[in-house]
């Protein structure tokens, strides 16, 4: 994160000016905040590029909205299926692949899966909020994705994430299980994900930061800020 964080408001985000020449282009700030938890500022930062989390300070809570210096990518011809993953996808009748399904479970998982994980307060609030009211008039869509144990219908992996423009899926937040038996079963989850995605024609898969090793596993590409943005723009 970069040592110094600005406010923003909605205002800015909707002055494409602004966006372009002070924001997109200012390659030493990331992270800005503000204490706006509304539906619209939301989806207008997620339309212009900028993925928000969540952050707590004496008591206060924030908005943190980042506009990325690099992001993962997966274009589905990228597709990675590792020999393990293929022979789990050759017992389908173990378990159950679903769509927005789950999504209350999945958001108290989340909210203390993680450590320090921001799903909590006004930011889950928020997403609940997004989930419940339908926003497909602003082309954005709050989303979740999983996989069940057939047997004991336990969720075994799962993530949030939203679509912008009918075309462009990003994540948010993801867990998986730690019980052994469920050894690479988010591995599952996500190339599970992957497919459906390609199936239902998306442009790409927005995986966010590009530091963790399962994304390029996957087969995610590393783009730097502007060529995540010529591509997210169109």
């Amino acid at each position: 994160m970069s040592h110094k964080i600005y406010a923003i408001t909605h205002d800015v985000i909707l002055n494409s000016d602004l966006l372009e020449n002070f924001i997109y282009k200012n390659m030493e700030l990331n992270y800005y905040y503000s204490e706006d938890f509304s539906p619209q500022f939301y989806i207008d930062l997620a339309l212009a590029g900028f993925i928000s989390i969540w952050y707590k300070e004496n008591e206060c809570e924030y908005l943190l909205p980042e506009i990325q210096f690099e992001y993962a990518v997966l274009n589905f011809d990228d597709l990675h299926i590792s020999k393990k993953v293929q022979k789990l996808l050759k017992q389908p009748s173990e378990y159950h692949f679903f769509r927005d399904e789950y999504f209350e479970e999945i958001m108290d998982i989340l909210s203390s899966y993680h450590n320090n994980s921001w799903i909590q307060g006004k930011y889950c609030e928020l997403l609940k909020q997004l989930k419940l009211i339908d926003y497909k008039k602003d082309d954005f869509e709050i989303v979740c994705f999983g996989i069940v144990d057939c047997e004991t219908k336990k969720i075994i992996a799962a993530e949030i994430g939203y679509i912008t423009k009918s075309k462009i899926y990003t994540s948010l937040s993801g867990f998986s299980s730690k019980e052994k038996k469920y050894n690479n079963y988010g591995n599952l989850q996500l190339v599970l994900l992957a497919k459906y995605l390609e199936k239902h024609h998306f442009s790409f898969w927005n995986l966010g930061h590009p530091y963790m090793e399962y994304k390029l596993k996957l087969g995610a590409k590393v783009l730097t800020r502007e060529e995540f943005l010529k591509k997210f723009l169109i």
